[in-house]
């Protein structure tokens, strides 16, 4: 389909007016064939497949974004989960990968890599295990490293042992790491999927190619502006301008993406709908939804209203793009969004309330900050509700909390930049203890029987 001149006006206004940006072009890499049993051998496949690689990969994306004049905020890479890459080996050698994956990293000038990961909805391998093992340490000695681990799915069902031990990592992570930071890079998932090009939850799945160019675009800035400009319209007109919106963006992403495809000689796999927000102000989520009638994201109306949003956005994406993958939905990120922030602050929003919005938008309880002396098994019982809506719901869900050591409610933590300034938010003073020391997997629900 020909770009026309009203739409590449449109979209030059969008990018110096309402912060429209591609927010990440990743690079999927599969490292299967990395797999060694000599501990050496293994790191330097990785370092060398790695390097070799990705050596144009950031230079290419910035070549695209000058020919095309729209912004890409960040380069990134996504790996095969090193759990399979590494299974058997032992916690010392785990570290030894996430300090490699960090180096290389470095000198590729990418931003985040991701892929430190594990799949354990229905169980652990020895390598599982030491991987997760090793994530506080991990963290603690890297900079650009990002893990994430599966825990839930409809099929399988909860696996609460993996639950219980993530609730001890977080902690153990926040402890080791200045303000508690590894926590932003570290996510739980239920439902993960296998070509998400955002960060910290990416990793290249083992059914993608042997590399592959995804894309994640941003636009909360562009829906905010639209939905302003739309006036006292009802709501159904309202998405109609919404989905609108999301055709454009969703066009413009999907022509970065293709152009990069093409001067890697990389095959294109998705574009991401996902609304990113960040903490600028005019780039929030929450301030679409105050924008569409409400006094202050978190009040009643706000989960009807953010899953309109969701809707018209993918609506939108589905008319522009044949290839939508990822996540795609509006992401709701506490510290990330200053209208998140203000909803916070303002006690208009609760932990309860961001649970009920994960129901209907992507991804789950995202950069939520809690006092530092917060039980595990209290974060346990958070991952565990969190990952039964993905489960019965059949979507994916996430948990990216952070217990702050030190921190108290009415406090915050600021770590600028992309991760922003996150209230300390108040968490259920009964334990949820005996629940999850039952251990054991909660059997997968009657709607992951489809066969």
């Amino acid at each position: 389909m020909p770009y026309d001149p009203q739409e590449i006006t449109e979209t030059i206004h969008m990018t110096e007016v309402a912060h429209l940006d591609i927010r990440t072009v990743t690079l999927g890499i599969s490292l299967r064939d990395c797999a060694s049993r000599d501990p050496k051998r293994l790191v330097a496949n990785i370092r060398e497949k790695l390097l070799k690689t990705a050596e144009h990969h950031v230079k290419t994306v910035e070549t695209v974004s000058c020919e095309s004049g729209i912004p890409v905020a960040n380069k990134r890479i996504s790996v095969t989960p090193i759990a399979i890459v590494a299974d058997g080996h032992d916690v010392a050698t785990m570290i030894s990968v996430a300090e490699t994956l960090d180096q290389c990293a470095a000198e590729l000038g990418i931003d985040y890599l991701a892929g430190y990961s594990a799949l354990v909805q229905k169980g652990m391998t020895v390598g599982d295990r030491n991987l997760i093992e090793s994530i506080p340490h991990a963290l603690a000695n890297t900079q650009r490293v990002c893990s994430s681990v599966n825990v839930a799915s409809t099929n399988a069902g909860i696996n609460m042992d993996a639950i219980a031990l993530m609730g001890r990592i977080i902690k153990q992570t926040a402890e080791k790491t200045d303000q508690a930071i590894g926590c932003c890079k570290l996510v739980v998932f239920a439902n993960a999927v296998e070509d998400n090009p955002f960060i910290a939850g990416a990793f290249h799945g083992v059914t993608e190619p042997e590399t592959v160019i995804n894309v994640g675009i941003s636009g909360p800035g562009v829906v905010l502006h639209a939905v302003k400009k739309a006036g006292q319209c009802d709501l159904g007109a309202l998405a109609e301008v919404i989905k609108r919106t999301a055709f454009k963006v969703t066009r413009m992403g999907e022509m970065v993406g293709r152009k990069v495809s093409e001067k890697l000689g990389i095959p294109f796999g998705i574009i991401d709908l996902s609304l990113a927000p960040t903490p600028a102000e005019g780039d929030s989520v929450a301030d679409i939804l105050e924008a569409m009638g409400l006094e202050r994201c978190g009040c009643h109306g706000t989960t009807a209203a953010l899953m309109m949003l969701n809707d018209a956005v993918k609506k939108g994406g589905l008319m522009a793009s044949s290839y939508v993958g990822g996540l795609s939905g509006a992401f709701i990120p506490v510290s990330e969004d200053a209208g998140m922030i203000r909803a916070v602050e303002a006690g208009a929003i609760s932990i309860e309330k961001l649970e009920a919005m994960t129901a209907v938008c992507s991804v789950g309880l995202d950069m939520v900050a809690v006092p530092g002396d917060t039980p595990a098994e209290s974060i346990a019982g958070i991952i565990a509700d969190e990952a039964a809506i993905g489960v019965v719901n059949n979507k994916t869900t996430a948990v990216r909390i952070i217990p702050v050591p030190g921190k108290i409610v009415g406090q915050s933590v600021d770590y600028g930049g992309l991760l922003g300034t996150a209230p300390i938010m108040p968490v259920s003073k009964f334990s949820s203890h005996h629940f999850v020391a039952r251990g054991g997997r909660i059997p997968a629900p009657s709607t992951g029987i489809n066969n």
